[in-house]
């Protein structure tokens, strides 16, 4: 069995965005969590400064990670996204378990 693919990607609106950006990733949620091999989606504000966003993510394995990546969907969504947060778009960083047996099955 391959291992899933966990992640988290944070983000930060900008003045006046957060809102519109709340919008976005509600939406884009959505249409991820219809996707066949995502697991996880959760989307987080954080509660002391409400303009920085923590997306956590786990995909089935390598293959239905690469299929979000390579969708219309996902393209679309860091275009618009890419004019509303600092820095242009979203940071991503990959996590592994902390143990071997940390995987969940």
């Amino acid at each position: 069995m391959s291992e899933p693919v966990v992640l988290h990607a944070e983000f930060t609106a900008r003045p006046g965005s957060e809102d519109h950006v709340a919008q976005l990733i509600t939406a884009y949620a959505s249409v991820v969590r219809a996707e066949s091999g995502n697991v996880v989606f959760d989307v987080y504000r954080r509660a002391e400064a409400p303009e920085h966003f923590f997306v956590f993510e786990v995909y089935r394995d390598r293959a239905a990670f690469d299929a979000h990546l390579g969708g219309d969907a996902g393209s679309a969504f860091n275009a618009e996204l890419a004019d509303h947060v600092t820095g242009g778009g979203s940071a991503l960083r990959f996590l592994e378990p902390a143990s071997v047996d940390g995987w969940r099955t």
